[in-house]
Formats: structure tokens, C-alpha cells, sequence
């Protein structure tokens, strides 16, 4: 290939050329701001947070946001413990998934049929219980006994960051490890936090041998320690431009972290701590009320997590369709 082919290669925006024209309105407009949003943030020197809530990972983001990871376009990813297994159960269980599109018209003796055959069902997708459950947990058990036997004590993402850069899961791989964002994240050592991870698969299962009396409910750093961490990382990484925040979807995983700010500036009396510097939602939830996740980004000026001048975006869309879309984006201008 001739170098200037190479360099018209290099060049090419499919995605941004493709978006820049068609996306003029209403949500699409929204979703072309916001990515553009992202890409000034970074431009400037801003770092930014994602956050990970649904099923991101059984959505197979991970193909788009491992390159995400690998180009430093995220320092930091919170997510929730789902989002944090079901990367990696797809990564050693691929073809064992089966896809359900006709989801919406099981009946509940079809879902009985699902449950019997180990296939338990994410909206279209059923994840195969022994090959990805059982498979993961042998090894994620024996990692936590033996930290518990040395008297240490990691975070829920550390000891998945171990279990994968071990190798012990390479014999399994069943899609190219590129796609895994995990994998990416732990090559990198990319800090990830994990409210809530006590509600996940590995989380009931970590729960169950702290009940038979195998494993001290200790040897799992708690959700507080998160918050403690995030505390500690915040001010150290919100110099400057400041610390973005990219949120998909609702819930915990962008509730948590967001609280860090307010908590720093009135709690512990920082009162040099800088708000937010970025902000973007993709959530499919309406403003109605009491609903957070549904709540337009200025309601969140009144609580000290956004000033009045930081950049506020919101899509009203489906995460699966425009996270994708924006993340090319940000790969393809920055």
C-alpha cells in the first residue's frame, strides 16, 4: 500500500462525515453535540470518567470501548459488578449465548424452558449459566482464597484484573480478546470502581461462601473503600481542564461516583474542589417525578455536582444505538 493511500486511510471519518450530515435534529443533534463536547474536553486536556449501568457488556460495547481504553480516551470507568462479568463471561462463553429475538412474545412457560436449560435472558440474549457462571467461578474463588490466606484485600475489579492477567482464562476465549474491555483495562491498570457489586452474579456467589464460612466478607473491599478511593482520585485528576463525566444509562453506576464532588466540597469542607467539567447522558429515561436518572443535567447544579457553566448533554435514546456511534466519534477527532 502506497503511503499516501496509508495517509487517506488515516484520514477517513466515516462515522463523524456520516453523523455530521444526517444527525441535524432533536436527538441525533443532541448526540453529535455531546460527542463533539467529548472531544474538546480532551483536546483541552480534560480526562474523563464512563459509566457503565444495564447490560452494556452483553451489548458487546466492549468492542468499541476496549479501543476506547487502549487510545486513553476514558481514565476511569464506573461501572456495576454486572458490567464488570458479563465482559469477561462473553469473553470465555461466546457461543454459548443464544440470541431470542422473538423475546417479546415468550410466555411464561417459554421462560420456564430458558431457566431449565441454564439460559438465563438479557432482553434478546440469554447467558449460558455453566459455561459462563461456572466456568469464571472456579477460578475467581481460588483467587479470593488465596488473598484471603495471605491476609490481603483487593477491590471486586482487582481480583478480576488478576484472574485475567494470570492467563488462566485464555483457554476458553471464545471471541478475539481485543473486544474484552476488561482485558484492556487491566493491561492498562485503568481504575474502575463498582457500587453495588454486592447485587451481581460473582457478588452472590462471593455472599454464599461468606455464609458456608469458606471466605470473610472482609477479603472483598467494600463500597464505602470505593467511595474512599474516588475520593482520594478526584482531587488528584481534576487539575485543569477537569474530570468529565460520560454517563450511559441511569442507575448506580452514575449515581455513585457523581456524588464524590458535593461530598468533597460540603462533608470535608474542600472547598477548592472543581464540579464536573463535562457532562453527558444516554438514557431512554424520561423526566417524570422523582426520577434521577430522568432528571435534565441543571437539577444537578442544585445538589454541587455541575456548575452552571459546564457543557450538559442529554440523549434521550438507546445506549446500545448511540454509544457506538459516539465513541467512533471520539476515535476518529481526537
Amino acid at each position: 500500500m502506497s503511503y499516501l493511500c496509508q495517509n487517506l486511510i488515516l484520514m477517513s471519518k466515516p462515522i463523524s462525515e456520516f453523523l455530521e450530515k444526517y444527525y441535524l435534529h432533536f436527538n441525533s443533534a443532541a448526540l453529535v453535540d455531546a460527542s463533539k463536547g467529548y472531544v474538546a474536553h480532551l483536546k483541552d486536556g480534560g480526562k474523563m470518567m464512563i459509566t457503565l449501568a444495564g447490560a452494556m457488556s452483553t451489548a458487546e460495547l466492549g468492542k468499541i470501548l476496549a479501543e476506547m481504553i487502549r487510545q486513553d480516551k476514558v481514565q476511569i470507568i464506573s461501572c456495576t459488578g454486572a458490567n464488570l462479568e458479563e465482559d469477561l463471561m462473553n469473553l470465555v462463553a461466546h457461543s454459548h449465548y443464544k440470541r431470542v429475538p422473538n423475546y417479546r412474545d415468550l410466555t411464561p412457560q417459554d421462560e420456564w424452558a430458558l431457566l431449565e436449560k441454564g439460559l438465563n435472558r438479557v432482553t434478546d440474549t440469554c447467558i449460558p449459566e455453566e459455561e459462563a457462571f461456572r466456568r469464571l467461578q472456579k477460578h475467581i474463588v481460588a483467587i479470593w482464597k488465596d488473598a484471603q490466606s495471605k491476609g490481603e484485600r483487593y477491590f471486586p475489579h482487582e481480583y478480576m484484573y488478576k484472574m485475567l492477567l494470570s492467563g488462566v482464562l485464555e483457554q476458553y476465549y471464545e471471541i478475539p480478546p481485543e473486544n474484552s474491555w476488561m482485558l484492556a483495562a487491566a493491561e492498562k491498570n485503568l481504575p474502575i470502581v463498582v457500587p453495588g457489586w454486592e447485587d451481581s452474579t460473582m457478588g452472590n456467589i462471593f455472599t454464599s461462601y461468606c455464609i458456608k464460612g469458606e471466605l470473610q466478607a472482609s477479603t472483598v473491599k467494600s463500597g464505602i473503600e470505593y467511595m474512599m478511593f474516588l475520593a482520594d482520585w478526584y482531587p488528584k485528576n481534576s487539575q485543569g481542564k477537569g474530570l468529565g463525566f460520560f454517563q450511559v444509562g441511569g442507575g448506580i453506576a452514575g449515581d455513585f461516583p457523581i456524588c464524590v464532588v458535593p461530598m468533597l466540597y460540603q462533608d470535608l469542607e474542600m472547598t477548592d474542589i472543581p464540579f464536573w467539567s463535562y457532562f453527558c447522558q444516554i438514557s431512554d429515561s424520561t423526566t417524570s417525578y422523582g426520577s434521577y436518572s430522568g432528571a435534565v443535567p441543571n437539577e444537578k447544579i442544585t445538589w454541587g455536582k455541575l456548575d452552571i457553566n459546564t457543557p450538559k448533554f442529554i440523549v434521550e435514546s438507546d445506549a446500545t444505538i448511540c454509544a457506538p456511534l459516539m465513541f467512533q466519534y471520539v476515535l476518529e477527532n481526537s
